[in-house]
Formats: C-alpha cells, structure tokens, sequence
C-alpha cells in the first residue's frame, strides 16, 4: 500500500477489476477525461470498484473516443460507512428526491429504497423504472465526489404497503404526528446501546406526510416512531437530517 503523496484529485468508479501493474480501459470517460477535464496523457485519476481502495492510474491513452490508464499505486480508504443505514425516501418532486439521493450518499446511506405513499407526488411505483438510470448516476456520482469506494445499493420502488423492514435491522419513521414519541437522536442511541445492532433503516414521508393509517400499519410490522423536533421539517429535509443525525449517533460522523 503507498503511503506518498496522492498527486489525483479527480476519482472515477469502474466496474473492473483493479491492481497495480496492469492497463485498466476507460473508454467510457474518454469524453469526460478529454472535453471536460481537459487531460492529457500522463495526468494522474482515481479509480475505484468497491473493494475498498483506490487505486492510482496515470493515463497512458486519451482520445475523445478512447482512454486507458496504468495503475502504479494502490491505498485503503476509510470514507465507506460502518453503520448500515437503509434510507426509505417517499418520492418528492425530482430535483428534491435527487437532492436527497445526493446528499444521502455523501453522509453515508448503504441502500435507498424509494417509496410511493399515499400522498407521494408520483403513482404508481411502476411509473419509476424509467428514473432508475437517473437515479443510479446520481449515486456513482455522489460516491466520487464523498471518497466512498462503492455506490449504495438501489432498490425498485415499492408501494408503502409493501415496504419490508430488512431482517435484523431496527427501523425509525420520522413522523410529525409522533408527539409522545422519542427523539430520533434518542432512540438511535438507546437502539445502538443495547442491541449492539449495526443495521437501522429510516423511513421519512413526502409532502403532506404519512396518514396516521400508513404509520399504524408500519408500527405494527416493528418500525418506531420518531419526532425530529420542535418544528416542521420538509420532506427533503427530514430525510437528510434524519440521515445526519443516525450518522452522528452512530459515530460516523467525526470521532
């Protein structure tokens, strides 16, 4: 593993494998590489696949159309999450679900699973798929600016009645109506103290909120309610909040 200097700031996720030694293809950054960045061959990129490292790649061909890279060093990274956390966003309008998606990754999400509730903007959740492609740029993207070394996993959106809370993980709705429920932050803390769990999912609700009938039928498959508050957070912003705070109480979030 190197320990010199790292003489690459710009950071490219690839499906392929990687190790030092060996020419790793990067036609499809060609066109990025070239008219965007405006390199030349001999400048230095990161790669990485979701090993766990990044690996340091000084370009060796670059053309608009083809680009290659030697890969000359290798280190560990330690900006991946420790604590899983499955984020259960109910679909906004677009720029604020991609908003979240973003932000979302940048503090740490392992899965996104988007949700289509009773008051979500888009129905069905078939009506979806096409966004899939969207969406899981988004995520890569977001992965290469943070430092993570693996996009979060992307489910297919689901109707709310079908939402499953994943085997041994404790589940938090973020529920303005939870008026004699714990804090977010509390119940966190108080999950992580005593079960040791590792694994914690968050469901946050769309414009409007959930109806008191859809949080009743969460409650009853083991989710808990949650408040983040005093005030009225929006949406988007009791998402990434509530994302930001589980991170923080899960020690993700500083020392």
């Amino acid at each position: 593993m190197t320990r010199e200097p790292w003489p690459a700031r710009h950071r490219f996720f690839v499906e392929a494998p990687l190790r030092v030694g060996i020419a790793c293809p990067l036609d499809a950054l060609a066109r990025q590489l070239t008219t965007v960045l405006r390199l030349t061959p001999g400048d230095a990129i990161t790669l990485f696949n979701g090993d766990g490292h990044e690996y340091l790649a000084r370009l060796s061909t670059l053309t608009p159309r083809h680009a290659a890279g030697d890969i000359v060093a290798v280190r560990t990274t330690a900006a991946d999450p420790r604590l899983h956390l499955t984020l259960y966003p109910c679909m906004l309008k677009q720029d604020k679900f991609d908003w979240v998606l973003q932000k979302g990754t940048e503090l740490g999400v392992s899965r996104f699973v988007p949700v289509v509730s009773e008051r979500s903007v888009v129905r069905p959740a078939a009506a979806l798929t096409s966004k899939r492609d969207r969406w899981t740029t988004i995520l890569r993207e977001a992965t290469e600016q943070c430092g993570r070394t693996h996009p979060p996993a992307l489910a297919a959106a689901v109707e709310l009645d079908a939402v499953m809370l994943p085997a041994g993980a404790h589940g938090f709705i973020a529920w303005e109506g939870a008026d004699s429920a714990p804090a977010l932050g509390d119940a966190v803390a108080a999950v992580l103290r005593t079960a040791g769990r590792e694994a914690l999912a968050l469901l946050v609700g769309p414009e409007g909120g959930l109806t008191n009938n859809e949080v009743q039928a969460l409650v009853a498959q083991g989710w808990q309610t949650v408040t983040m508050g005093r005030r009225i957070l929006r949406a988007e912003t009791a998402a990434v909040a509530g994302v930001a705070v589980i991170m923080a109480r899960g020690g993700e979030l500083g020392a």
